[in-house]
C-alpha cells in the first residue's frame, strides 16, 4: 500500500534530484533513502535472529567459541 505525502525541501536539492534521477523515479529514490536510514522493525529483526538461530551450521560454531567465551575470566 502506498500513501501520498507532501514534503518540503531546499530548491537546490530538488533540482539535483530532477537532474540526476530518471523521470518518475524521485518518489522511489526518496522511499529507498528513508528506508535505509530507519532501523528495521523489531518484528523483522526478531524473525531474522530466530531464523538464523535455526540454521544447522551455526550450531556447530557453539563448540568452536565455547573456550573463547570463558578464556581469561576469573573463576
Amino acid at each position: 500500500m502506498t500513501v501520498r505525502l507532501n514534503i518540503t525541501m531546499d530548491a537546490d536539492l530538488y533540482q539535483r534530484l530532477k537532474t540526476e534521477l530518471p523521470p518518475k523515479r524521485i518518489s522511489a529514490f526518496i522511499n529507498d533513502a528513508v528506508r535505509s536510514r530507519l532501523a528495521p522493525p523489531k518484528a523483522a529483526m526478531d524473525a531474522a535472529y530466530k531464523s538464523a538461530g535455526a540454521e544447522p551450521w551455526r550450531r556447530g560454531l557453539d563448540d568452536d567459541w565455547a573456550v573463547a567465551e570463558t578464556e581469561g575470566w576469573p573463576r
